[in-house]
This record gives C-alpha cells, sequence and structure tokens, in this order.
C-alpha cells in the first residue's frame, strides 16, 4: 500500500505498468485518474495545500481501511499538492484485488473520500481572481453511500 503527495506532474500511464507488474494472483486491477479542468477558460490554475504528517496520515487510514474493507492485496495513491494546469493529472488511485467487484468499489470508495473529506485545501484561480472550492452536495452524497 502506498499514498504519496508530491508537487510534480506524474504519468497515470507508467504508474498503472509499474503498479501491475508481478501481479500473477492478482483477479483484477482498478485505476482512476482524474484530471484539472479549465471549466471553460474560468480556471487558469487550481491550487491544492495540505499540511505533511497530517493529510497524508488521514489519506493512509482511509487506504488502510480500504484494503481491510474490500479484502484489497494493494493499493496505490498518488496526489498532486500544489498548483495545476488544466489538463494536468491531479490524483491517480489504483486498487488490486482477486475479483473486480472488489477493486472497483475500493476504487470508487476512496475517490469518494478524497474528493470531498480528505483534508485538502483548493483554490481555483482564473481570470477574475480566486475562490476556495468546497465539496457540493453531489459530492458528498457520493461518500455517504459508503457510511
Amino acid at each position: 500500500m502506498t499514498v504519496r503527495l508530491q508537487a510534480e506532474p506524474f504519468e497515470p500511464g507508467a504508474l498503472l505498468t509499474g503498479f501491475c507488474e508481478g501481479r500473477a494472483e492478482t483477479g483484477a486491477v482498478v485505476s482512476f485518474t482524474g484530471l484539472a479542468r479549465a471549466s471553460a477558460g474560468a480556471v487558469t490554475t487550481l491550487e491544492l495545500e495540505a499540511y505533511p504528517g497530517f493529510t497524508d496520515t488521514a489519506i493512509e487510514r482511509i487506504a488502510e481501511a480500504a484494503r481491510e474493507r474490500f479484502s484489497l492485496q494493494d493499493l496505490l495513491v498518488v496526489h498532486r499538492i500544489g498548483q495545476i494546469a488544466p489538463g494536468e493529472a491531479i490524483v491517480f488511485v489504483a486498487t488490486a484485488a482477486r475479483h473486480r467487484r472488489e477493486a472497483f468499489e475500493a476504487a470508487d470508495h476512496l475517490m469518494d473520500y478524497l474528493k470531498s473529506r480528505a483534508p485538502f485545501w483548493k483554490r481555483e484561480h482564473g481570470p477574475d481572481g480566486a475562490r476556495w472550492i468546497e465539496p457540493n452536495d453531489r459530492d458528498i452524497a457520493d461518500a455517504a453511500r459508503w457510511d
């Protein structure tokens, strides 16, 4: 199980290839890549703030709970922090399990947590200035499915 926060861009395809290597007993790997949106030109930069030692520890706790809940063999979470341009990858989640259903559900569960409950502070910058982003009603409802 690996959880990594980083300012540097990452290549989702390379992460997936590495994650899949040597999995002779794995029946399914599911991955998700989230990208920064330009929102029709309203966003020129997405900024994500995190507190080292706090944000990563919180994500590690939910990742470990997901590993147990969905009987995962392994998982990988890579999340960007800092300045992110539209079109760049923000988050990558991969789950490995003996069966596809567990891998799909675990990836969905992790993304719902990362989107609405993980301790990140998000701000969009654009031509009209900057604004803080909060989870919307759909994000909150999606995360509540797992409670």
